[in-house]
């Protein structure tokens, strides 16, 4: 039987009940990449039908993911959430892995790509030149790491405000644009390529980036009042929500736009919106896309400290981070350093980069996260609250699904994906020296 691991430390408030977790699912996910993505989507992949195919496909892999994470989470009610479960499940240094491509990567690549979107349609409204562009991003980053340092219930409520006015902005667009657009040609463009079939599987992946943030509201189960029920309910309602909106709004895209306009359009909500209403569409629309990405950045910003709080309490490399502020009770350290890197990511990357990056070393984690479900399911101590439907065959076929996206990335986008697996690699050694120099440091003190 494994020994229970350290739930690191304590200090954190429980203020988080089913409304917020539900917000903070919903609200991470539709971030801004939704209104972005689309474009990258339709040049790797020129098909209407295939392109929309790929986004119920991907919504379906989400829903499954959570599925997993809702089991996980009714077992194993921690701060830290995955890198938690792969601890408990496989081995803390997969846990540690995990936290380690989060902050060089994938969570804080997230914060960096949406920053930059939020700048890009601010850019519509007011002449912003390629560096005001990247300046603001980081102001965006630096303001909400702000708000959230001062405290868990201020940042949740800000989230579930901007959760309620974004999901309002996606209904209104979608009733608007099918509404409105009947005027304008439906559905034109698309054509048959020969490697079709070869560039679905980048499209999917590309997909998936819109719904990064699915796992994230696990983070947070220390500060969750009855986490074990509260998680799982919010896992499962906030990504059937999300699912609905994406493929709708995708639909109205190439409802009112030529798919060639979509493939070259840097901001298709704009231009959909201009489509519809007329002149002014576009900044209408610029503005909802701002403002949600407000909202998908402060819960970003939100949880991914609560990571690598949990994380300092079983490393003596970053013990520091577990320091909690004595009036606000955050991990103030955390969210600072996240801040900071998050920053330096804006400043030197740019946005396919980022979502290339974070897409291919996720999907490696999630792929060993339903392996470690299918080992916890063997253990005769394993007691989770909700069982996941489907076991084992559900989850083995997303395993192997993750590995097929891990292996596109590879193949579609070499340099990036090679970096990112080089950056995940250079957490082992850091995982065994941290190991010796904690080790040393029992000895010493013993």
């Amino acid at each position: 039987m494994q020994t229970p691991r350290t739930t690191g430390p304590t200090g954190l408030r429980r203020a988080l009940r089913l409304p917020h977790a539900t917000a903070m699912v919903v609200g991470t996910i539709i971030g801004a990449s939704i209104f972005v993505q689309p474009s990258e989507m339709s040049g790797a992949l020129p098909s209407i039908p295939a392109l929309l195919l790929a986004w119920i496909v991907a919504g379906a892999l989400t829903v499954v993911g959570s599925l997993i994470c809702a089991e996980l989470s009714s077992a194993y009610p921690q701060t830290g959430g995955i890198y938690v479960f792969l601890s408990e499940t496989l081995s803390p240094a997969a846990g540690f892995l995990w936290a380690w491509a989060m902050f060089w990567s994938m969570h804080s690549g997230i914060i960096a790509a949406l920053a930059v979107i939020c700048a890009r349609y601010a850019a519509y409204m007011v002449p912003l030149s390629a560096q005001d562009q990247r300046a603001m991003a980081i102001v965006v980053i630096l303001l909400l790491s702000a708000v959230n340092y001062i405290g868990v219930r201020f940042g949740s409520r800000l989230q579930a405000t901007f959760t309620v006015g974004k999901v309002l902005a996606v209904a209104l667009m979608i009733a608007v644009g099918f509404a409105a657009g009947r005027h304008v040609p439906h559905f034109v463009g698309g054509r048959t390529t020969p490697d079709l079939l070869t560039r679905f599987p980048a499209a999917v992946a590309a997909a998936l980036f819109t719904f990064g943030g699915w796992h994230m509201v696990t983070y947070v189960a220390g500060e969750t009042v009855g986490a074990r029920r509260t998680i799982p309910l919010a896992l499962m309602i906030g990504t059937a929500i999300v699912t609905v909106c994406y493929v709708a709004l995708n639909a109205v895209y190439f409802y009112v736009l030529p798919l060639d306009t979509v493939i070259s359009s840097s901001r298709v909500a704009a231009d959909a919106a201009d489509a519809v209403l007329g002149s002014g569409g576009g900044t209408i629309m610029s503005v909802l896309v701002v403002v949600s990405t407000f909202g998908g950045l402060s819960g970003l910003i939100l949880l991914g400290p609560r990571v690598y709080f949990s994380m300092a309490g079983d490393s003596r490399w970053f013990g520091w981070l577990g320091a909690v502020h004595p009036r606000f009770q955050t991990p103030y350290r955390a969210i600072a350093l996240q801040a900071i890197w998050a920053s330096v990511l804006v400043a030197t990357g740019t946005y396919r980069a980022l979502f290339t990056r974070v897409v291919y070393t996720e999907w490696i984690f999630f792929a060993a996260l339903a392996v470690g479900l299918a080992v916890a399911r063997r253990r005769p101590d394993y007691a989770p609250a909700y069982r996941m439907p489907g076991f084992p065959v559900v989850p083995a076929l997303f395993a192997l699904v993750g590995a097929a996206i891990a292996v596109s990335a590879l193949v579609a986008n070499p340099r990036e994906a090679v970096l990112g697996l080089l950056l995940v690699g250079a957490g082992l050694p850091a995982y065994y020296l941290g190991r010796r120099r904690q080790a040393r440091h029992r000895a010493a003190t013993s």
